[in-house]
């Protein structure tokens, strides 16, 4: 299954309290949990005004839903092509 990149420009972002940043996580695992098995999020990087998320799903769509339900944004979402590391090098 396809591995997406999901900007979410939340200004502020890198500020928002532990809580804050659970209550955000509880909010997202109850959407997944709605949409089913074929949408997984599977890590987040916060930043000063942006969330970069990384999840598996069908599609964009599947994204984009989740977001909408969520409540968040979904600034853009890029498809994953490949990933390389250090170890590309090698």
């Amino acid at each position: 299954m396809p591995k997406f990149v999901i900007e979410r420009e939340i200004p502020g972002a890198g500020d928002l309290t532990p809580e804050q940043l659970q209550g955000i996580s509880q909010t997202s695992c109850s959407v997944l949990r709605e949409l089913g098995p074929q949408i997984q999020w599977v890590q987040s990087y916060v930043t000063g005004d942006k969330i970069f998320c990384i999840y598996i799903s069908p599609d964009e769509e599947t994204i984009r839903e989740h977001a909408r339900r969520g409540g968040f944004p979904a600034n853009a979402i890029h498809k994953i092509v490949t990933v390389i590391d250090p170890t590309t090098a090698e």
